[in-house]
């Protein structure tokens, strides 16, 4: 387990203000038992909620091309969520007449990455055969 500041900072804030509040309310507990209860109550909460960093780590996008033109961001989310863990779909439009694309992008844990593209790649949706990929970096 590693050591992040920007989880520790928030926690020993709330375990300060959580102390004080549970002393002024009139409880028999002493302050310090009550910034202990504050800080494993923040440090529970801190470790159950990961970093952006930590979750951007963990996730592979993939490329998705010849997606039919009917086909939204939330039918190709259901589409995947059957195979992995998804975080985001992008389907792109063409910036002068709106119209989809027809093909985008969609973000899923790595670890379900390999098990997807084998699933998905050549799959029939909408009567298209789907083109699944890792994504190329920016």
């Amino acid at each position: 387990m590693s050591f992040n500041s920007s989880v520790f900072v928030p926690s020993i804030v709330v375990a300060v203000i959580g102390a004080v509040l549970f002393h002024f309310v009139g409880s028999e507990v002493p302050a310090s038992a009550a910034f202990a209860i504050g800080a494993v109550v923040a440090g529970l909460v801190a470790s159950f909620t990961g970093s952006s960093e930590e979750q951007a780590a963990n996730t592979t996008t993939l490329y998705v091309g010849n997606l039919p033109y009917r086909a939204n961001e939330g039918s190709v989310r259901e589409l995947f969520s059957e195979y992995g863990t998804v975080f985001s779909v992008r389907l792109l439009r063409d910036k002068q007449t709106g119209k989809r694309r027809g093909f985008g992008f969609v973000e899923i844990a790595t670890a379900d990455s390999t098990k997807v593209i084998d699933s998905l790649n050549d799959f029939e949706f909408q009567e298209r055969m789907l083109k699944v990929r890792l994504a190329n970096d920016k």
